[in-house]
């Protein structure tokens, strides 16, 4: 063994496949890519994500307390490291990576067309936002898209290095 330097941790403990999270306010919409969620309970389904105090979508979600998370697959990789690397205060992030907004059903920011899925989110919990700028999301209403047929997801080791899902494996397990 050898040692690894703190700051390189993230890299090995990243918890999922990047995502993108859509926020609505005053009529404006927005679109940030985001890698640190986690799943916190399966029943209502309950998601944890950080989204940094300086992204424009914080003071978005924190005063409307509603998101999308929209799973991409590999093909929006460039997409939304693009989406990644600029500022909603800057415009309209859509038009500028090249995303369709799509109206969703029960809260006010818009879905991604483009991706495999959808998930409509309101705020449950704010206990941890200023301590580390936690939210806590309820999943109200989820949507996939049945053309896109096994989708593999992109997921950031940093320093715009990532993996793409490859082989399934089936393991038999005992949990319900």
């Amino acid at each position: 063994m050898k040692d690894l330097p703190l700051a390189e941790v993230y890299q090995l403990i990243e918890p999922g496949p990047v995502v993108l999270l859509t926020t609505a306010q005053a009529g404006r919409a927005n679109v940030m890519a985001m890698s640190w969620h986690m799943m916190v309970e399966f029943t209502p389904p309950l998601i944890a994500c950080i989204v940094s105090g300086a992204d424009f979508s914080f003071t978005a979600l924190r005063a409307t307390r509603e998101c999308v998370i929209a799973i991409p697959a590999v093909e929006l990789a460039e997409k939304v490291v693009a989406a990644g690397n600029c500022s909603g205060r800057e415009g309209d992030k859509f038009a500028a990576v090249g995303l369709t907004a799509l109206p969703a059903s029960l809260v006010r920011p818009p879905l991604v067309a483009e991706c495999f899925a959808n998930l409509e989110c309101r705020v449950v919990d704010t206990r941890l936002v200023n301590r580390f700028n936690l939210f806590v999301l309820e999943v109200v209403k989820a949507w996939r898209d049945p053309a896109q047929k096994n989708p593999r997801t992109i997921h950031h080791h940093g320093f715009g290095r990532f993996a793409v899902d490859g082989e399934m494996l089936k393991i038999a397990s005992k949990m319900p």
